[in-house]
């Protein structure tokens, strides 16, 4: 969110001589259905606090409400508060927000996303607005958007095979800006990282797996596989990859691969030893950026949110966790 690591890897593939039938032939859609319109209104208003940059009264409101919303749909709501310092030394006043289910089941998943939005447009190819804030409707804002309505659907349908927790990580966004011309990593996903730092190994323990939403929302976005998501969590990649077929969206999940990102997901998998994958945007043509045209720009607002692109991932998610 980051950068992407250019990686070249020799895939050698081996042909089993068998009959058996993948498992997204398997699998039949779900009868849950995601509302593209429910996830479309969660971004907008988070949207309408303004830019949610650190340490601003627009980051204080929103996280307010997103904590009371994912209460609202029956979760147990904590707030893990920590001052973080920036690469520039700033103190960041975080806000963690984990939103835990009170379903009582041996199986339990974790659904995350970062809430935050950049604090500069460093991406955006006019200059002038390199200080602005971004208001970051996709790069933050369409993630919690699907998790929320993840989570009204999960209060509504108890027959999901597995409990799901949510977290809504804070400080992702307030990585070395371009002007710095300095790609340090650590100075990505301070929350992601406090978190994993200070997860008790039963807890971190407690979960099969992780999947983290990163820019879900975007105008011709598609999914490709992450690097480091298939280091870590390759299992899962197919499963979650699977799920797209099975539930219609396929074309939206190439399985192809999309270089690794320095994200969030990362101290889940490093810190805490959940094994976790990345659901991020890809745009392997766009000159702009491989994030796509939006990102960390002025024009990453609503007017460049698809409901098409949420409604894809967010049956996709539902498919894994109702089939």
């Amino acid at each position: 969110m980051k950068y992407v690591l250019s990686i070249v890897a020799a895939v050698v593939l081996v042909a089993c001589g068998t009959t058996k039938k993948s498992q997204s032939e398997e699998q039949k859609a779900v009868s849950v259905m995601f509302s593209a319109d429910s996830a479309y209104a969660f971004c907008a208003a988070q949207c309408q606090y303004g830019p949610r940059t650190m340490n601003s009264e627009a980051h204080e409101e929103c996280g307010e409400w997103i904590a009371e919303k994912f209460r609202q749909y029956g979760c147990e709501v904590e707030l893990q508060k920590a001052d973080l310092k920036g690469y520039d030394g700033t103190i960041l006043k975080s806000t963690n927000i984990i939103a835990k289910s009170q379903k009582q089941t041996a199986g339990r998943i974790l659904i995350c996303a970062h809430w935050d939005s950049r604090p500069w447009a460093d991406n955006d190819p006019d200059s002038a607005n390199w200080r602005k804030p971004v208001m970051a409707a996709n790069d933050g804002a369409s993630g919690v958007a699907v998790m929320l309505e993840i989570a009204r659907l999960l209060q509504e349908n108890d027959s999901a095979n597995m409990a799901v927790d949510f977290i809504c990580f804070d400080a992702e966004d307030w990585g070395v800006p371009q002007w710095e011309n300095d790609g340090d990593a650590d100075s990505w996903a301070l929350g992601a990282q406090y978190w994993a730092a200070n997860c008790q190994k039963p807890v971190a323990n407690s979960y099969q797996y992780g999947i983290l939403l990163d820019m879900v929302g975007g105008q011709s976005a598609r999914f490709y596989q992450e690097y480091f998501s298939m280091k870590y969590a390759r299992n899962i990649v197919e499963k979650v990859w699977q799920a797209a077929q099975a539930a219609g969206y396929g074309s939206y999940f190439p399985a192809e691969d999309g270089g690794g990102v320095t994200d969030d997901h990362l101290p889940v998998n490093e810190k805490a030893g959940i094994p976790c994958i990345d659901i991020i945007n890809h745009y392997p043509d766009c000159e702009q950026s491989n994030f796509g045209p939006t990102w960390h720009t002025i024009n990453d607002d609503m007017q460049h949110i698809d409901k098409n692109t949420l409604q894809a991932v967010g049956q996709t998610l539902i498919q894994v966790i109702f089939s």
